[in-house]
């Protein structure tokens, strides 16, 4: 069982919460398993319990929930922080910022079929990428080919769309795509595509040494309503924290939600999500929520190798743990 550490000692000013809070999420993307954490916070009435009503709104990518959040129109969401990190260069002082980070290790990730001449990042050259624009793993392509020394000028490269992506792969039309592991691999499979055929290429374990999506905040909203920001932070904790402990118990509360959705594929997405990206070594060992500064610092290091920043990039403009206990939440217990 979840122990829920108080942290109001740290919010001191914070005005009490009002029963039941209105606090709408905006998601990264569908209702697949790696939701069912915050399904199983509303179900199993940790947010009841913290004084929160949280409804949950389906995404359209990991860049789909940053405007969202910076303007307002919702006070919490879930996004790729290297993107909110670019948001906020070319957005200055807008009101959004990363609070609590979910995937210490980043799923952005390149699926390819072995049939089709995909075996690694060199590969690639010569062949078709299908990719769709608000991709989060897209947007970190251009690292991912640098730091493998790719021609992208070799590489065709197919804008597609989100449903279109994977069955596109599954007829041959592209070679590979770009996504995130525990989503186009597995629908992919779903489509028909023999899993002997297809080839993971995780980003992470190729010279991509960057975070992926985090909680984000409105600051506005934060700054007005500290202790609420907390205790969704805690409320989410507890969901991954009983999701970790027994995944076929949370899927339900996601088929709840999208029956048309196979509870068995969900319930290894959701798997495979906790043990690559959430419960990672260094999660386990230091806390989840929480970043490294050094590890920040290299990453936006290498974001600045594609990108150029308008201005000296400052991790303290799209991270900060002032919602979070200190060393973050402790998953194990």
């Amino acid at each position: 069982m979840f122990t829920r550490i108080l942290i109001a000692a740290s919010l001191l000013g914070a005005t009490a919460v009002s029963a039941q809070t209105a606090m709408p999420f905006a998601l990264d993307w569908k209702f697949e398993g790696p939701a069912a954490p915050y399904f199983a916070a509303i179900d199993n009435g940790n947010f009841a319990a913290l004084d929160l009503d949280v409804t949950v709104e389906a995404g359209n990518g990991s860049l789909d929930a940053i405007p969202k959040v910076a303007t307002g129109a919702f006070p919490v969401g879930m996004a790729d922080i290297n993107s909110l990190v670019k948001f906020l260069d070319q957005n200055p002082g807008a009101p959004v910022i990363g609070a609590m980070m979910i995937y210490d290790k980043p799923p952005f990730a390149i699926i390819g079929r072995a049939s089709q001449g995909i075996s690694d990042p060199a590969s690639l050259e010569g062949r078709i990428l299908g990719a769709p624009p608000p991709d989060g793993a897209w947007a970190q392509f251009p690292i991912f080919a640098a730091e493998n020394d790719l021609d992208m000028d070799a590489i065709t490269v197919e804008p597609v769309g989100f449903p279109t992506r994977e069955p596109m792969l599954a007829e041959g039309r592209v070679d590979a795509i770009t996504g995130f592991s525990f989503t186009s691999y597995l629908n992919a499979a779903r489509l028909g595509v023999p899993e002997d055929d297809l080839v993971t290429i995780l980003m992470a374990d190729y010279g991509v040494d960057l975070y992926g999506n985090v909680i984000i905040v409105n600051t506005d909203y934060a700054q007005e309503n500290p202790q609420v920001i907390a205790n969704f932070l805690t409320g989410v904790a507890e969901g991954w924290a009983d999701a970790i402990a027994d995944p076929a118990a949370v899927i339900p509360m996601l088929i709840a939600r999208n029956p048309a959705a196979d509870a068995e594929l969900e319930q290894r997405r959701l798997e495979l999500s906790i043990e690559d990206n959430v419960a990672t070594d260094w999660v386990m060992e230091n806390g989840f929520g929480i970043i490294d500064d050094a590890r920040m610092a290299a990453a936006l290091e290498q974001i600045a190798t594609t990108y150029e920043f308008t201005t000296t990039p400052d991790a303290s403009l799209y991270f900060t743990d002032a919602y979070l206990p200190e060393g973050g939440f402790d998953l194990s217990e």
